[in-house]
């Protein structure tokens, strides 16, 4: 077999593995971007219409995605830098496997892909002016977000302790689910007591399919979204969230994080190297210690900025170009069945599907795609059970993003686990449902109404996604 046959039938191997017949197209979650892959690395492909000339991009992004970076100095100066203060040593610890975190276990030392917000509440007039442009006020000693590690001879910020509480929830047939609440403290303080009124949110690692097709769906789009939920008679009203684009100083729709408090992908990484991995970059200049600890002054720096614009724009790309994996099982009966409940319940007012991209300069395989992310992209109030009580610009301590469902039914054999919501307490998708509350009460009050056979059916669609 000559040379240029090889190459041939080897791009095509590449293609048939990675790409479903388009003759499908209701299992195209992603639209053409949407690949076929099963198993622990379903989360991990690009997608399926990049082109080859640009996957050599993708791999570069994803080494430094990947990888852990170092203390500086080192001779490997590409990626040194951490800390002082960090809560992991590479983006891959959290989203593990590009997919979803989880809580820490009762044995776990360190909740390592689990983070925590802080931040105090805006009382007088120069931190309300203030918080209308960053959002909240960090906490005066920890910040906006606790490091629970650090470089060797200095002390982590403190150690994330989590206990729970059960909650019994009861289905009209008898059956009894019991979920269970989190109770969040930090121990081990390392820079003295916080603030008496600091507020803290628990959140894991979200997925990482889809981000780019996410950040190509029209603002008019996300703003119709709104629009119409508002003049509709349910009680679901969903807002848009308006955040700080730090490269512009201008405020921007927020879609990316649990409460849509990142308007891009790169704002998004860099926030990440800077909050999570204590690196610098040309959007966050500064070191993630505050003033009232001197660890940054007493370590060594990995550069200036630590996380170079040509790193950070590998990075976007990875991060815009990991595919979401085909849905499966389309034509069963009992999934068929869940998807008619999903709909008749209410599901679909914020899970939206059939969604057209735009057109992306530069970004040919994100652009003019139908998709199918189960979300509308914007905030939604869901009650006292789920709540925070951490306003982030317009969202409220109640308030949360509507996550999107693709690839939701991959969870497990992706990350072995099935923890969901923003901090992980729903161990499968039965109480991640009934934790619904707020503009969502309706809809999960005619969940507990339904039959076994109906909650399995609902069941099978969700992991169908």
């Amino acid at each position: 077999m000559s040379r240029s046959n090889i190459i041939l039938v080897t791009l095509f191997a590449l293609i048939s593995t990675s790409v479903f017949a388009e003759s499908t197209p209701s299992r195209l979650s992603g639209g053409k971007t949407t690949v076929k892959k099963n198993g622990a690395n379903a989360f991990s492909m690009p997608a399926a219409n990049l082109p080859m000339s640009k996957r050599l991009d993708f791999s570069v992004g994803n080494s430094f995605f990947r990888n852990p970076w170092v203390q500086a100095p080192a001779s490997t100066d590409a990626r040194d830098g951490l800390g002082p203060l960090f809560n992991t040593n590479g983006c891959q610890n959290c989203h593990i496997k590009d997919g979803r975190g989880h809580p820490p276990e009762a044995n776990d030392q360190h909740a390592v892909s689990m983070l925590v917000r802080l931040s105090i509440p805006a009382k007088t007039e120069a931190q309300k002016q203030a918080v209308k442009m960053s959002g909240v006020i960090p906490e005066p000693t920890y910040g906006g977000q606790l490091q629970d590690f650090a470089l060797p001879d200095m002390a982590p910020e403190g150690q994330i302790h989590i206990t729970y509480d059960d909650v019994a929830m009861r289905f009209e047939d008898g059956t009894t689910v019991m979920l269970r609440k989190p109770n969040l403290k930090i121990i081990e303080l390392a820079y003295g007591d916080m603030h008496p009124d600091v507020m803290m949110s628990a959140r894991i690692a979200p997925p990482m399919i889809g981000l780019g097709l996410l950040e190509s769906i029209p603002e008019s789009t996300i703003l119709e979204f709104s629009k119409q939920q508002q003049q509709d008679t349910t009680s679901v009203a969903g807002i848009p969230n308006y955040v700080l684009d730090v490269r512009t100083k201008e405020m921007s729709l927020g879609r990316f994080g649990w409460k849509a408090g990142q308007p891009n992908l790169m704002q998004q990484n860099a926030a990440a190297f800077n909050g999570d991995v204590g690196l610098t970059s040309a959007l966050f200049t500064e070191e993630n210690c505050t003033d009232k600890q001197d660890l940054c002054t007493e370590s060594l720096s990995g550069g200036d900025p630590e996380v170079s614009d040509n790193i950070l724009n590998f990075v976007e790309f990875y991060t815009q170009h990991l595919a979401v994996p085909q849905r499966r099982n389309i034509d069963n009966p009992e999934v068929l069945a869940g998807e008619a409940l999903f709909k008749k319940v209410g599901c679909d007012n914020c899970h939206r599907t059939n969604i057209q991209t735009a057109k992306r300069e530069g970004l040919p395989a994100l652009s003019n795609q139908t998709i199918h992310p189960y979300t509308d992209m914007l905030l939604h109030d869901m009650g006292e059970g789920l709540a925070d009580g951490r306003p982030e610009y317009a969202a409220s301590g109640s308030h949360w993003r509507t996550p999107p469902l693709w690839g939701i039914g991959y969870t497990e054999e992706v990350n072995g686990h099935t923890y969901f919501l923003h901090d992980g307490r729903a161990r499968n998708l039965t109480e991640a449902i009934l934790w619904h509350g707020g503009e969502a009460q309706t809809s999960r009050n005619q969940v507990l109404a339904m039959s076994k056979k109906e909650r399995e059916a609902l069941l099978a669609f969700l992991n169908s996604l």
